[in-house]
């Protein structure tokens, strides 16, 4: 077990230092000079010789690198040039609210998907698994921005269920954070959902073929023992890898559901810094992106030699 470990944080470790790299490189590749957006207006030559040395521009790459490394890690990501406010403040304040949209999307694409799979599997040919497989169809078939949409037009202002727009922290009013949160994560989730469903109704189908399930049905074990503990924990790979992934994409990819709905989260930041061309910004989200994927993809490493310890055996004989 710890040589697994060792093994798979290595090679995070390398990974991150790669992206690092690129995030780096990609930034500086960009069209456009940085001092230029900086200075705004006053686009003198001493004007623009003093914003390059102050952030360092007139620097070799090398050092430029260097500077960067050492503030990223200590958590100082530059300043914003479009706000003027410290790049980490304005993370602190956007990241908790996409964690928390993020972590319920899947949650309730989690419930929905793996139970729609694995009643699809067992009624295999029956009315349950025609309906599981047409709504699975609709969720991955509907784009996200149009169920928003329809969403806030019924459920919304039609009928005042749901609050249109913003957002309350759970600090203040936990009743309120959930009514505000509730409708993004259920429409950022529905296409999750669908694909949570497809994979573990393949998988299920694969273990309810395999010998185990029929030696585990002749030794007299009931339906439910037969499935839950053999046919869906060995179908667990298939969803943890699903749900690490898309956890790491939904951190980065939640814009279109953050703007629809008014969120002040990391993906409407981000968009925002975009259009602006705010480059500490966008230096900053995609190395946190790409250090979420990382990190989320090492724990589902470790979750793998949990579920299956043939993983572990084999990791640690390599």
């Amino acid at each position: 077990m710890p040589r697994y470990l060792l093994t798979r944080a290595w090679h995070s470790a390398l990974t991150l230092v790669l992206a690092t790299i690129v995030v780096f490189l990609g930034i500086r590749a960009l069209p456009g000079d940085p001092a230029l957006s900086l200075a705004g207006e006053d686009r003198s030559p001493e004007a623009l010789a003093a914003i390059r040395a102050e952030y360092g521009l007139d620097q070799p790459m090398i050092v430029q690198f260097g500077r960067y490394v050492e503030r990223a890690l200590h958590g100082d990501f530059g300043t914003s040039i479009r706000t003027g406010l410290p790049v980490s403040d304005m993370i602190r304040t956007a990241l908790p609210v996409t964690i928390e949209l993020s972590a319920l999307a899947i949650l309730i694409a989690t419930v929905l998907g793996v139970g729609a799979g694995v009643v699809a599997a067992v009624r295999r040919g029956r009315p349950a698994e025609w309906v599981a497989n047409g709504l699975a169809l609709i969720g991955l078939s509907v784009p996200h921005f149009w169920l928003g949409l329809l969403a806030i037009l019924y459920l919304s202002v039609a009928t005042g269920l749901f609050p249109a727009s913003g957002f309350v922290p759970f600090t203040e009013d936990p009743i309120g954070n959930l009514h505000h949160i509730i409708l993004p994560a259920v429409i950022l989730g529905t296409g999750l959902a669908a694909i949570i469903m497809r994979q573990t109704r393949s998988a299920m189908l694969d273990s309810l073929s395999a010998d185990y399930v029929r030696t585990a049905k002749a030794k007299g074990l009931s339906p439910r023992a037969v499935i839950g503990r053999h046919a869906l924990r060995n179908s667990l790979i298939v969803v943890v890898t699903i749900v690490g992934l898309q956890l790491g994409g939904l951190i980065s990819g939640a814009v279109v559901t953050e703007s629809i709905f008014g969120l002040p989260g990391f993906g409407k930041m981000t968009i925002d810094a975009v259009f602006q061309r705010d480059y500490p910004v966008i230096q900053a989200v995609i190395l946190l992106t790409a250090t979420a994927y990382i990190v989320i993809n090492f724990l589902v490493d470790l979750l793998y030699s949990v579920i299956d310890p043939r993983i572990r055996v084999a990791g640690e004989a390599a």
